[in-house]
């Protein structure tokens, strides 16, 4: 999942896409309206992250060029603009989420997955997903690697499925586990690193080799 935040203070917006990747998003930065309406326009996102005091374009300006034109992308406002008549007007100008400055980072993390749940859950349902030599069939619950069906076990599943929906991105193991295990993360436990081990070995069965990384402290990838 790609996120874009437009924020011109520095540091508000490099401590924003910390918490965001170390929650498993991909994020860019803009730090004017004007570049951030142009990466918005100019790239896929799941969801933009948007100040409404904003050198070049203010943010408002920003917010109904993004809904003129990518009227299904959701946009979170954030600032420091904290009237009811502010909140409302940015609501009502399109915005699917108003959170007013200083803010508490898990809000607003919990804020961006509420969103983006939302939106994919009235997004057309994907029957199939496809990463380099694997091709899952979500319908048929099969996953077949250069055109070999692996035989996985419903947490495999749902694993590589994860792995390919956020394909080139660093999830973290507590990601997974409140993904897939739906109970908080025990450092102690080593479930999800022997449901890695035996997946990765079913890949390479197969032939998808270095496929499947481990990153030290990190989590794991799934990339070229």
């Amino acid at each position: 999942m790609k996120i874009l935040i437009i924020e011109d203070d520095t540091t508000t917006r490099e401590f924003i896409a910390k918490g965001l990747q170390e929650h498993g998003y991909v994020v860019d930065q803009a730090e004017d309206g004007k570049k951030g309406l142009m990466m918005a326009l100019s790239s896929e996102y799941q969801l933009v992250i948007l100040d409404r005091m904003l050198p070049y374009l203010d943010g408002m300006k920003v917010l109904s060029a993004i809904k003129a034109t990518e009227e299904q992308l959701p946009v979170l406002i954030l600032s420091a603009m904290d009237s009811v008549e502010d909140r409302v007007n940015g609501l009502q100008a399109g915005s699917d989420d108003y959170l007013i400055k200083p803010f508490a980072l898990a809000e607003l993390i919990a804020r961006v997955d509420i969103i983006i749940n939302r939106t994919q859950r009235n997004a057309t349902p994907q029957t199939s997903l496809s990463y380099d030599c694997l091709h899952i069939d979500l319908r048929a619950h099969k996953v077949v690697c250069n055109n070999i069906e692996l035989q996985l076990q419903p947490k495999e599943f749902q694993l590589i499925q994860h792995f390919i929906e956020h394909s080139e991105q660093v999830v973290s193991r507590m990601r997974l586990f409140e993904s897939i295990w739906s109970y908080h993360f025990d450092p102690k436990t080593n479930v999800i690193d022997v449901h890695v081990a035996n997946l990765r070995r079913k890949l390479e069965d197969a032939g998808c080799n270095d496929l499947l990384h481990t990153v030290r402290g990190a989590g794991y990838v799934l990339r070229r």
